[in-house]
């Protein structure tokens, strides 16, 4: 048997699309629509690799090119298994034409809701692919000068799942408040899940009676900073079983409290 990869069929309804061989070295990846490559999967599947057993990988064709949808470790375990003149070698591949790169997205995420695949890859895919939520998410964001971003760099989210859950369950003007919130009371440090997660509650519970500038400078002023409200917040949920984000949401009522002596006080957490 030569190194050309015959595949099994996948069948997944598609218009536009065609099963026929693929040259390799014509195979582009699309990094706006796909999870970053893991090597340590590529090498897996180098060491077991069974052409016969790879699977169909689905590709998008535009431009001269054959844009990766399904199967990036597959044809990079390929193109090492192949060796030298891995361009001119076939794999079986079902073929789109003419997609867009938001349509190539949209059958990215499509196809990999039935495998694990990292929430925040899933995130900036979804934002290429215009899905509503992680649309508006994005543009609150580039807003208020934030960003996602695995890596620790300035003004960067890594928890996009918390940034789906506030937004679906307290509203956009809520999302951007906590942001707010937790960046201009504790800095980078302020832009942790769990802060996120309890400041999206308390902006959407106490709303109009919320003084967002007051807060910021009370909460920036306590003592311990954001690991003082953590350290706060732990206590609170050993003590009352209540998940970590109510308890942020609570021990921050707490502290904001402290500073409004002759001021009406916000109504403690546990008792609304």
């Amino acid at each position: 048997m030569n190194k050309t990869a015959v595949n099994s069929e996948k069948q997944i309804v598609r218009h536009n699309r065609e099963l026929k061989p693929v040259k390799l070295g014509l195979m582009r990846v699309s990094e706006l629509c796909q999870r970053q490559l893991s090597q340590a999967w590529v090498d897996k599947l180098v060491a077991e690799l069974d052409p016969d057993q790879l699977g169909t990988p689905e590709v998008s064709h535009r431009s001269g090119w054959y844009y990766i949808l399904d199967g990036q470790h597959r044809w990079e375990a390929l193109k090492i298994w192949c060796g030298k003149g891995w361009e001119d070698q076939h794999i079986q591949c079902w073929v789109a034409e003419g997609l867009t790169e938001e349509e190539e997205a949209e059958i990215f995420l499509r196809l990999n809701d039935r495998k694990p695949v990292d929430i925040f890859q899933k995130f900036k895919v979804a934002v290429q692919a215009a899905r509503p939520t992680e649309t508006q998410i994005a543009r609150i964001l580039k807003e208020e000068n934030l960003t996602t971003s695995t890596q620790r760099v300035p003004g960067a989210i890594r928890a996009a799942g918390t940034l789906i859950r506030v937004y679906q369950r307290n509203g956009a003007e809520s999302l951007r408040r906590a942001l707010r919130l937790a960046r201009d009371a504790y800095g980078e440090p302020g832009l942790d899940a769990m802060v996120i997660d309890g400041f999206g509650m308390l902006c959407h519970r106490y709303n109009g009676g919320l003084d967002d500038t007051a807060a910021i400078r009370t909460l920036s002023e306590a003592h311990g900073g954001v690991n003082g409200l953590l350290g706060n917040a732990e206590q609170l949920r050993q003590r009352t079983g209540s998940p970590k984000g109510e308890c942020v949401a609570a021990a921050a009522v707490t502290i904001i409290n402290r500073d409004r002596a002759g001021k009406k006080k916000l109504r403690s957490w546990f008792k609304d």
